[in-house]
């Protein structure tokens, strides 16, 4: 009959012949912002339900085309909720739509900044538009967030490597590395204009000249990466 072999004892926290160290490895990046986000309200109110519609539908060709002329710089342009909604009224016993209130929303993501104040402020000279923002960010797969990474693992590295300095001796082999997590500070953050926060407004009435552009101030974007990591060491002599 042939025996099973018993498995060797798993010991995660080392024994004299093969001692482990953990250590924690952390990088801190401060980067320009790679895209800005505007949010754009176009609204319409009026008696008729469908000169509300028009006005609104109006207003949305005219914020798309002017957009669209950006090109490149225009990174992504999406509508959101569309809505037209009636105010009511009571007279006695009956209630009687006084007017219709109509609201389009579209979202904006630029990565040329130098046109970004200009944009802001000739869609806010339009009529009954608001406009929210702007939001900095980085992309998703920036790769700011591989060099945080691979900087924690230096670190971490480079720690047990003074562990075991300290201790006359070497590392071994790694054991484990965990990402303890990647975060962006920063990310989607809104600027301030002239010690006020956004939204800008239309003036209510078109705009017959541009008006001079936003001097806007990018939000500079952290990026934190924490990893830690477990080494075996050859045995040191502590005699």
């Amino acid at each position: 009959m042939t025996e099973t072999p018993t498995p060797a004892t798993h010991h995660p926290y080392g024994t004299p012949t093969t001692p482990h160290v953990t250590v924690r490895g952390e990088a801190h990046l401060e980067v320009d912002p790679e895209t800005a986000h505007i949010a754009v309200t176009l609204t319409a109110r009026g008696t008729d339900r469908r000169t509300t519609l028009d006005d609104l539908t109006r207003r949305n060709a005219t914020a798309l085309d002017l957009i669209k002329t950006y090109g490149d710089a225009i990174e992504k342009l999406e509508t959101g909720t569309l809505t037209i909604n009636p105010e009511l009224t009571r007279r006695g016993r009956a209630e009687r739509i006084r007017a219709y209130h109509g609201s389009i929303q579209l979202t904006v993501t630029l990565n040329d900044f130098t046109t970004l104040g200009e944009l802001i402020t000739r869609l806010a000279d339009h009529d009954l538009t608001r406009v929210d923002g702007p939001w900095w960010a980085l992309r998703p797969t920036s790769p700011v967030h591989a060099a945080a990474r691979r900087q924690a693992v230096q670190e971490a590295l480079q720690r047990a490597r003074e562990y075991a300095d300290a201790l006359d001796t070497r590392l071994g082999a790694l054991l484990e590395l965990s990402d303890t997590g990647t975060h962006t500070g920063g990310h989607l953050t809104r600027a301030a204009f002239a010690g006020t926060a956004m939204p800008f407004r239309g003036s209510g009435t078109e705009a017959t000249a541009d008006a001079a552009p936003v001097d806007l101030e990018p939000v500079r974007q952290t990026v934190d990466a924490h990893v830690e990591a477990s080494f075996t060491l050859i045995p040191p002599d502590l005699g």
